[in-house]
């Protein structure tokens, strides 16, 4: 009796290739999840920024990475000219630009 058990768990019909395709499976799946719940949305998330950069105008209200407020005096090549103050204007490169006050 105990030959048939040791002969069922050593015996190569026991699925033991499987292991590695349920592995690569399961790495799959989570590099699938990964993307659309991370990647995806911080990509579409860049897009949106630069859309916002590329459209920027004078007279528009803006927030820098660093948190300063100002209205848009100017825009050059890559540089935006920000008021922030009656008589303090500070340039900034566009990609300082973080996000576009409404209102």
């Amino acid at each position: 009796m105990f030959d048939s058990v040791l002969l069922m768990a050593t015996s190569p019909q026991g699925g033991g290739g499987g292991g590695a395709v349920s592995l690569f499976l399961m790495m799959a799946l989570i590099i699938g999840v990964m993307y659309f719940f991370m990647i995806r949305p911080q990509q579409r998330r860049e897009k949106q920024r630069q859309k916002m950069i590329a459209e920027l105008k004078k007279g528009d209200k803006v927030v820098t990475s660093s948190g300063i407020l100002g209205t848009i005096w100017g825009i050059k090549d890559n540089i935006v000219v920000l008021k922030v103050d009656d008589e303090v204007k500070m340039e900034f490169l566009k990609n300082a630009i973080t996000s576009k006050i409404e209102g």
